[in-house]
């Protein structure tokens, strides 16, 4: 993965807080994290030219369509607040695995955790993601 710095600039922020309906108040909004896929050029999501891409429409979606399965929940831990006009250092790691039974198969959770550091190496922020796959059950065809 290529790490880059996630700055968090007014214009982008107000953006942000636009898209959600919300009145910007000066203050970065609890799930702008998520904004820093704009500046990871390894994001699984970002058109690349020349390239197929996941949710294109040019085939059918899922997992076998190249994306790694089903966004199941999304959530951020704030050690601070966040400020408009620094700069913060994503850093990406896996979380936990686990299986759970249902009545058509397996599914299997994956967690991945961002982790945010400000310019002195400290923790700010963590977002978490669980994505779904699922499989058939064994013995089924």
């Amino acid at each position: 993965m290529t790490q880059r710095s996630f700055p968090i600039e007014r214009g982008h922020v107000l953006a942000f807080a636009r898209a959600l309906g919300a009145e910007p108040d000066g203050g970065v909004p609890p799930t702008f994290p998520i904004a820093y896929a704009h500046f990871d050029p390894d994001w699984p999501l970002r058109m690349r030219p020349g390239q197929p891409w996941q949710g294109s429409g040019a085939g059918p979606g899922g997992a076998g369509a190249g994306g790694g399965g089903l966004h199941a929940e999304q959530e951020f831990t704030y050690y601070r607040p966040l400020q408009v006009g620094e700069t913060l250092v994503p850093s990406k790691r896996d979380g936990r695995t686990w299986s759970k039974e249902g009545r058509s198969g397996v599914l299997d959770f994956t967690e991945r955790h961002t982790d945010f550091h400000d310019a002195d190496g400290e923790l700010v922020a963590r977002a978490t993601a669980v994505t779904v796959r699922t499989r058939p059950a064994e013995g089924s065809a």
